[in-house]
Formats: C-alpha cells, sequence, structure tokens
C-alpha cells in the first residue's frame, strides 16, 4: 500500500471534461458526476440518515504531484489526506479523497482538520463563500487502486470518478470521489426513489 494514500496504488488520470466516444460513463452515472450542489446532500436525499461515513486514512503526507499542480502548493510540503468509504449499512457505495493545505485548514478554524466520520460536503458547503473553481473527471483503471481496495470493495473493472477544486475564503482544497459499482447496482434497485433525487433540484 502507498504511503500517501490507502486508495491508490498510483494516481488516477484526470480530464477536464467527458466528451467524446472513447469517455463513456454509465449514463445513471452522469448526474452524480455533474453534481454541482452536495455530494452528501444528493446520497441523503436517497438513503436517508442511514448514510455513514468510514475513515479509511487520515494523515499529513505529501500530495501526489499532480495534486500539488492543481492545488499551486509545493509538492515538498505536508498536506492533510483524509479518504473515507461513504456507505450504507454493507452497501460501499463512494469513496473519496481530500486533499487540504495547512493554509485552507487555518482560514477555516480547523473545522476541517477534526471531521472524524461527518462527511465533508456537510461542513464545506455550510461556508457562504465556498468556490468550485474546477471539474474533473476519471475513469479509474483496476490497476491504479491498492490491493485492498480491490479485494474489499469489488472493484474489478474502470471505477468512475470526478474530482473538484473548490476554495473557502480563496484557500484551495481537492476532493475527489469514485462511484462503486454498488452505484449502479442501488440504482438499478430502488428504481424510481434513485432517478427522482438524480434529477430533483439540489
Amino acid at each position: 500500500m502507498s504511503t500517501i494514500s490507502y486508495l491508490f496504488s498510483r494516481p488516477p488520470q484526470w480530464k477536464t471534461r467527458l466528451r467524446g466516444a472513447a469517455v463513456q460513463a454509465p449514463p445513471p452515472l452522469l448526474p452524480w458526476l455533474n453534481e454541482t450542489g452536495s455530494l452528501t446532500k444528493r446520497l441523503r436525499g436517497v438513503y436517508g440518515n442511514t448514510l455513514a461515513v468510514k475513515l479509511l486514512f487520515h494523515h499529513w503526507k505529501p500530495a501526489f504531484a499532480e495534486e500539488c499542480q492543481a492545488l499551486r502548493v509545493p509538492h515538498h510540503r505536508y498536506q492533510l489526506i483524509r479518504e473515507v468509504l461513504l456507505h450504507v449499512g454493507d452497501k460501499p457505495l463512494v469513496l473519496a479523497r481530500t486533499v487540504l493545505p495547512e493554509p485552507t485548514i487555518r482560514i477555516a478554524h480547523r473545522n476541517l482538520s477534526h471531521l472524524g466520520t461527518r462527511p465533508l460536503g456537510e461542513v464545506i458547503f455550510a461556508y457562504p463563500d465556498l468556490e468550485l473553481r474546477q471539474r474533473y473527471f476519471s475513469a479509474a483503471v483496476v490497476h491504479c487502486w491498492s490491493a485492498a481496495v480491490q479485494s474489499g470493495y469489488r472493484v474489478e473493472q474502470t471505477v468512475w470518478g470526478r474530482r473538484t477544486l473548490y476554495a473557502i475564503h480563496h484557500q484551495p482544497l481537492l476532493v475527489s470521489e469514485f462511484f462503486l459499482p454498488a452505484m449502479l447496482e442501488a440504482y438499478a434497485a430502488d428504481g424510481a426513489r434513485a432517478a427522482q433525487a438524480l434529477t430533483a433540484t439540489p
């Protein structure tokens, strides 16, 4: 396992748009990938308070070089890296990775460094000056993932995800969210309820 990530053995590749024949995310995932509001809020719209967070990794470590480039921070500096699983019971839904530079934590009055099992979205979307600066997309192939993720969460194929560069008080943070196979299974099983949540106005 990487010493700077529980989730990844190597960083996934990111693109700034989902276009072209080679980019074919499953249609049920498109509303999730393009959501501009709180992913936590939308998930709670489907699953209510049964949605839970499992903390997988929470350490001050150097981020991946490409993440540092997106954040415009020096590669040698340590950032707070937080990786979690969003799940409902034994159903794993979303793997998420957040990279938090120290100035961002400081200006947010350190609320972001003591989240525990509280969803990040419930905190950052409470800031009135939250900015969404850039959205990226990825189809993370199997060998990007750690052995623990591949075996623990049935990652046997490409996993689609999005990454968002936010800013609070003009200080950046990077949030990556990947939708596990159970998301598609849940969509099919929950039918109209999930479809209604996906198309509802945030």
